[in-house]
């Protein structure tokens, strides 16, 4: 992402938005509110936290401050504050509101976490409560082009200057020199992410007693469903040290991302020019691209990876807690046993035939069918999975009767291993066409899963 300070589904937003040089109309329906002075609150959650003296001068890691305007210094309060209880509170509070008392408790030692991407409306947002703020971001030193030049722009249009952070040169170097430009391809994501953006937003972080990032609750499947509006972080420091020494505050949390982006449109908000291009969610240039219409945003980021823990690092605290591990890359990438029970299956219809072990075993193992097979590798608790079900039960109608067998066999748990190793499982869904007469399925190639799509395939391959 880059601090900064200062004084809003795939296939609609294509061809949307101009790239560079719009400017936000006012809107004289929306009132500023009044700017007043900034006390900076010490906090605590479930224990109290020391007050922080005013006088207290920050360590040399703490991120410089680029602002032009700084907040009213003010005698400081001894507080506590129940975080718990203000998320309750602050429940169906709008953005601008959670966001002008985030601004307000904390003054220059908040910042905002800016992307590049849709969470541009944060500083909007920012700037109509009418206080100063601050805006940093992360760069990795492998943006894309346009995601720099939208920098640029937001800097202009706001009169900021964002604060970037930079990984360690010495730490890049030796990643590339000793596996390659490239290597989260072949070994996960996690290192790569390690180096370039979570250890520079730690030292970002410990210069700051509160962030407020654009995450959003129908963002990533299994992770950001339950955020709340404000919270104390559960994974990284702030200036103070030690745990509940930093407060994440998530504004947006609520809002829908169709919501943000009539935000966006409403207040003649620049974007970034990818958007146009089909990408939603936008990160590094490699492990980002465009969605099709009908898939979820975060299927576009690290696409040859399971669907379920999209997260970099980040907002590690989204993930269960035995799930960490496989985030950090400690383990095995099995799911939850406890998950992989409970959760309710997808695909049900008469016209699909469920496949066990033994089933798909006995399928791959002929070299002469009597019929070919379609059959779906897939994890019920995948939000791709579940968004391609109303699609692929469809499908199966249309084919009933047609002389092509249509099935779908659960590859998560402790099937994952042997799906990955003879059935060609990269992600959840995997689509795999059988044909009569070749041993070996072929493994449906596009991210493109409506009928019509996965209609073409099997036609041309009958």
């Amino acid at each position: 992402m880059a601090l900064s300070a200062s004084s809003p589904s795939s296939s609609f937003l294509r061809g949307s938005f101009s790239s560079h040089e719009l400017k936000a109309p006012w809107i004289h329906s929306v009132r500023l509110l009044d700017q007043r002075s900034v006390p900076r609150d010490s906090y605590c959650r479930k224990f109290i936290v020391k007050p922080i003296s005013a006088e207290q001068k920050r360590s040399d890691s703490v991120v410089p401050l680029a602002a032009t305007l700084v907040a009213p210094e003010v005698e400081d309060r001894i507080e506590t504050e129940d975080y718990e209880k203000l998320a309750k509170e602050m429940e169906q509070a709008s953005p601008l509101e959670i966001m002008d008392k985030a601004l307000e408790k904390f003054g220059n030692d908040i910042a905002i976490a800016f992307s590049g991407a849709e969470d541009v409306a944060l500083i909007e947002y920012a700037k109509l409560t009418g206080r100063p703020f601050r805006v940093f971001s992360l760069d990795t030193g492998r943006l894309n082009p346009e995601t720099y030049q939208f920098f640029d722009t937001i800097e202009k249009h706001y009169g900021i200057q964002i604060e970037y952070m930079f990984p360690d040169a010495v730490e890049v170097q030796a990643l590339v020199r000793s596996k390659g430009l490239f290597s989260f391809y072949e070994d996960g994501h996690q290192e790569c992410c390690r180096v370039r953006k979570v250890r520079p937003l730690r030292r970002a972080l410990k210069g700051l007693r509160a962030w407020i990032t654009g995450q959003r609750k129908d963002q990533s499947p299994g992770t950001r469903a339950e955020i709340p509006v404000v919270q104390v972080d559960p994974s990284f420091e702030g200036m103070d040290g030690g745990v509940g020494s930093l407060t994440k505050w998530n504004p947006v949390a609520n809002v829908e991302g169709r919501d943000i982006w009539n935000f966006l449109r409403a207040m003649n908000v620049p974007v970034n020019s990818l958007h146009s291009q089909g990408y939603i969610s936008i990160g590094c240039e490699p492990c980002t691209r465009s969605v099709l219409p009908g898939q979820h945003e975060r299927e576009g980021r690290w696409w040859w990876e399971d669907s379920k823990a999209k997260e970099c690092g980040l907002h590690k605290g989204n993930i269960k807690q035995e799930e960490v591990a496989q985030l950090n890359g400690n383990g095995n990438g099995a799911e939850p046993t406890n998950e992989s029970a409970t959760v309710t299956d997808i695909f049900n219809s008469q016209n699909l035939v469920t496949l066990s072990r033994s089933g798909i075993e006995n399928l791959a193992r002929l070299e002469n069918r009597r019929e070919p097979w379609l059959v779906v590798l897939y994890a019920p608790w995948c939000r791709f999975c579940q968004a391609m079900e109303e699609s692929y039960v469809e499908l199966a109608e249309k084919l009933a009767g047609s002389g092509v067998k249509v099935g779908k066999f659960r590859a998560d748990g402790e099937q994952k291993a042997y799906a990955k190793q003879e059935l060609q499982l990269g992600s959840f869904p995997t689509i795999l066409f059988f044909p009569r007469h070749v041993a070996s399925p072929i493994k449906y190639p596009s991210e493109n899963r409506d009928v019509d799509s996965l209609m073409a395939f099997i036609n041309a391959l009958q």
